[in-house]
């Protein structure tokens, strides 16, 4: 799954933690494990999670890979926008990107969601009532659509 370049970042937000390993594009929720305490800049508490579907709260679309590397035998692919397990990650809160994490079909206007496995979809139900978007476009003949993400 992939994000291409041309994207628009309107609001993204830098305070959270991941200790996990993910892909860029999908949709991370806010963990109820463990919750930051005030503004929650530099507390590791403060976590987000790939979707698990069951009435998570999203945070946002990661806009980094996150890797988990020996780094005493490697070192980060900082071209590709990779960070390390249990690092800060990059999420978008408001803006376009052009993506193939789409589960299902894309419409240009439908209303986009996201699933338990942090893709974007048109189908919402169920856990999954949150709409964190629109999708502008339906998909082109790589299974890329562009998609508005708003995540008040």
């Amino acid at each position: 799954m992939a994000l291409k370049p041309d994207r628009v970042e309107h609001l993204t937000d830098l305070s959270f933690f991941m200790n996990e390993t993910a892909t860029r594009g999908q949709i991370v929720t806010h963990s109820t494990s463990s919750e930051g305490s005030g503004a929650a800049m530099d507390d590791s508490a403060a976590l987000v999670i790939v979707a698990t579907g069951s009435g998570d709260s999203p945070a946002g679309l990661l806009l980094n890979d996150v890797v988990d590397l020996d780094l005493t035998r490697q070192h980060i692919n900082f071209a590709k926008d990779e960070v390390q397990k249990g690092s800060k990650v990059l999420i978008l809160r408001r803006g376009t990107v052009v993506t193939d994490n789409i589960a299902g079909t894309a419409a240009a206007g439908a209303k986009a969601y996201f699933n338990n496995t942090g893709q974007i979809t048109s189908v919402g139900g169920g856990a999954n009532t949150t709409q964190i978007g629109r999708f502008l476009s339906k998909e082109d003949a790589d299974g890329y659509a562009k998609v508005e993400i708003n995540i008040v």
